[in-house]
């Protein structure tokens, strides 16, 4: 009987053996071979749950992880383009945005990887992992601490004004360090701890539902508010002229040349995009794309008029952060206190969708070969909100330091590595160098470098003037 067990177990060895190098071997194939392949089911790569997420939970998610608190500066940068241009570089931006998705999706397609980190591997690899991981990492922390800043700055000063205070008297309610601090654990971090990104669907509908509530009331005080404008206690506005009440078809001038790289970084959701389609219920790159092309969408036609109705509200007047110059006509507005409230949430719910992708770049990079466990799931969510809080509370200047990694960051995600992911993993049998794909993914590419240069410019001149004209980030 022992013998038997014996060799019975040594047998199941062998067939396990066998069976483990049979496995391997075709995920091996698989991974070569793939894009000849598909009639055999692919192998779930990078989640061990099939995908559940719906399609219109999918389109809240990009969505919010689109919507960033750069459209509290379209205002200002319409103010020195004008609308036409505006429009005119807005429409291009937002272009350029689907059609880097295009390029993401179809790269992934093909090898079968649905992770931006494990994209850079294939293509370039395990330098490419890196760069892209890096790449997430420094933009999704610019992104969460640009957040958390709003939410810093912005919730004493609604405390204060429900509690009818005049001034700040120095509470600790008021403190915004202890507010960051008290948002994150009892807020963001529960949210954060969620398995799954597609959950923070219902989350990120009351995001987008808060930045509705934001644009009505743009559009709302376009009527409300006359021009010239009348100043409100010891508030002033510049000039308060007929002049100033025209809005400008096309204008150009030293701050003209800002509005590209702000709109750029308006869009930027391509790390997101890879993970939630990882989510998605049926995943085709049909599906996709259209989650993606409604999305940006979506976001076009709210950036667009968020941006028409604040510039013809205070036309030459308006500041690089619209609802500061709402509150110099009238800082005890109550419907603008709600407004506030609103935006504090929108940027609150959204830290935890721009969480997901770093911590899922950090866990590809260093335990690549691990299965699921909670306690990296949630070590990794209290280190970066560690990070980022320790950051927003300690620099003073958090503009300047993440406006270089945003520079950088943004086009990198937006143009270049999806272009070069792109040239490199289609075959060349498929589609030749010299085909007219090829040649716009090469030209794509080759304007985003331009982007970052330009960008990068633009900060150091910032720094070299000593001003920060830059209207917003993602």
């Amino acid at each position: 009987m022992e013998l038997q067990k014996l060799s019975d177990g040594t047998h199941n060895q062998e067939l396990g053996s066998d069976k483990m190098m049979l496995e391997d071997s075709m995920t091996a194939e698989q991974e070569e071979f793939l894009p000849h392949t598909s009639s055999r089911k692919k192998k779930t790569q990078f989640t061990d749950f099939e995908g559940k997420t719906s399609f219109g939970m999918s389109v809240f998610n990009l969505s919010n992880a689109i919507m960033g608190s750069g459209i509290l500066g379209l205002s200002y940068a319409m103010s020195n383009t004008g609308i036409i241009l505006f429009l005119v570089l807005l429409l291009f931006i937002a272009i350029l945005s689907a059609y880097s998705i295009h390029l993401l999706l179809k790269s992934a397609e093909v090898v079968g990887i649905r992770a931006y980190e494990h994209l850079g591997k294939r293509a370039f690899g395990h330098a490419g992992k890196l760069v892209a991981a890096v790449v997430i990492t420094m933009h999704n922390i610019g992104a969460m601490s640009s957040y958390l800043f709003i939410v810093k700055y912005e919730l004493p000063l609604v405390i204060q004004a429900f509690l009818k205070m005049q001034s700040d008297s120095g509470e600790w309610f008021l403190n915004g360090n202890y507010l960051i601090i008290i948002v994150s654990i009892s807020v963001i971090l529960p949210l954060a701890l969620m398995r799954q990104l597609g959950y923070l669907g219902y989350t990120s509908g009351f995001s987008l539902t808060c930045m509705v509530f934001f644009l009505v009331s743009v559009i709302y005080k376009k009527f409300n508010i006359l021009c010239p404008l009348e100043t409100f206690g010891n508030h002033t506005i510049n000039s308060s002229i007929e002049e100033d009440c025209e809005g400008k078809l096309f204008t150009i001038n030293q701050q003209t040349a800002y509005t590209i790289p702000i709109l750029a970084f308006a869009f930027v959701c391509h790390p997101e995009v890879l993970p939630i389609y990882t989510e998605l219920r049926n995943p085709t790159k049909k599906r996709m794309q259209a989650i993606a092309n409604t999305s940006i969408l979506g976001m076009f036609v709210m950036y667009l008029l968020t941006a028409i109705f604040g510039y013809l509200t205070f036309y030459t007047n308006v500041e690089a952060e619209l609802l500061h110059t709402y509150s110099k006509v009238d800082p005890l507005d109550t419907l603008i206190l709600c407004v506030r409230l609103a935006v504090l949430v929108a940027v609150t719910l959204t830290v935890p969708v721009v969480l997901f992708p770093i911590r899922r770049a950090l866990l590809q990079l260093l335990f690549p070969e691990k299965p699921f466990h909670w306690a990296r799931h949630a070590g990794i969510a209290v280190t970066l909100l560690f990070v980022v809080n320790l950051l927003v509370i300690f620099v003073p200047n958090i503009r300047d330091i993440f406006g270089i990694i945003g520079a950088t960051s943004a086009p990198s995600l937006i143009f270049i590595l999806p272009g070069l992911f792109y040239l490199r993993i289609i075959p060349v049998d498929q589609e030749p160098l010299n085909s007219r794909p090829k040649i716009q993914v090469m030209c794509f590419t080759a304007l985003g470098f331009v982007f970052m240069v330009m960008s990068i410019s633009f900060i150091v001149l910032d720094w070299v003037n000593g001003e920060n004209r830059s209207g917003g980030g993602h």
